[in-house]
């Protein structure tokens, strides 16, 4: 058995925790619900269940979080997950698990996967987007993350696509993922995403499409790559849409050729881009 990772994911609507080999594949897995409150004596359950299941002594722990974070302090403080507010997640995961752990932006994270064994393989300039239940984004620039000041480079759910649209939880209005992620979608139809009218997976598409011009001529991209349970869920109609604002958007000649396709390594992505995280000896 060669060489393994501890990986650990927590998102706003699920915690993972999981194995992760030497070439990026998954050997063990496992996943709960994040809780409404005590989110870290059930996540600190998890990962210790999971860690007793792999095959060798793993080489470390990466975690892939949603925002805000700061690296700095050393602290995370999910917006929509307030019982980890301030919390110092790598300190305590370590003390638990014992092995030194890498805490970063969990879109980050699936970025640098993406660059290792999925969609961006050979690809230097792009951004991985997650649209769930918020829409968060993670940019490799020259083959190197964008981390920013205090880790939280890439905030592509926090773009303005509408000047005095929604309010937002971060405490701003028009943001992306007021319109595009998953709990917005919920609240404005009244059902899952999963089931959003045709309408609604259009415009959705549009705005990230919208979105996505505007950020490939900031940072000069050759490429996105999305993935999340809504993108997925909605499939090819929501891509064909992006594509389409973007044919439209992006008018400048660096930005011929941006591609926009699936995270290729589908529901899997965030775990693997916490093992990642060690590989790169972030």
């Amino acid at each position: 058995m060669g060489a393994c990772y501890l990986a650990v994911d927590v998102g706003t609507s699920r915690l993972a925790a999981g194995v992760v080999g030497e070439k990026g594949e998954v050997i063990v897995r496992d996943r709960i619900p994040t809780p409404a409150r005590d989110v870290w004596p059930a996540l600190a359950r998890l990962i210790k269940r999971v860690q007793a299941s792999a095959p060798t002594v793993p080489l470390g722990c990466g975690v892939g979080c949603d925002g805000p974070l700061d690296s700095t302090a050393g602290t995370v403080s999910p917006l929509y997950i307030p019982s980890l507010e301030g919390f110092a997640l790598a300190s305590e995961i370590g003390s638990i698990t014992g092995l030194v752990t890498t805490v970063a932006n969990r879109c980050t994270a699936v970025a640098r996967a993406e660059m290792w064994c999925g969609a961006a393989v050979g690809i230097t300039d792009f951004v991985a987007v997650m649209i769930g239940s918020g829409v968060g984004g993670g940019i490799i620039s020259g083959g190197h993350p964008l981390e920013g000041q205090h880790g939280n480079a890439g905030g592509f759910g926090h773009m303005i696509v509408e000047s005095d649209g929604r309010p937002c939880p971060c405490g701003g209005k028009g943001c992306l993922e007021t319109y595009c992620g998953g709990r917005a979608i919920e609240l404005e139809t009244g059902r899952p995403p999963q089931r959003a009218p045709e309408g609604v997976v259009e415009r959705t598409g549009i705005y990230v499409g919208r979105a996505l011009a505007s950020l490939g001529a900031l940072c000069d991209l050759q490429s996105a790559v999305i993935g999340g349970s809504v993108a997925l869920g909605f499939g090819e109609p929501f891509f064909t849409a992006i594509r389409s604002e973007l044919e439209q958007r992006a008018k400048l000649s660096f930005l011929r050729g941006f591609t926009v396709v699936p995270v290729g390594l589908g529901q899997l992505a965030s775990l693997v881009g916490a093992a990642a995280l060690v590989r790169a000896g972030k």
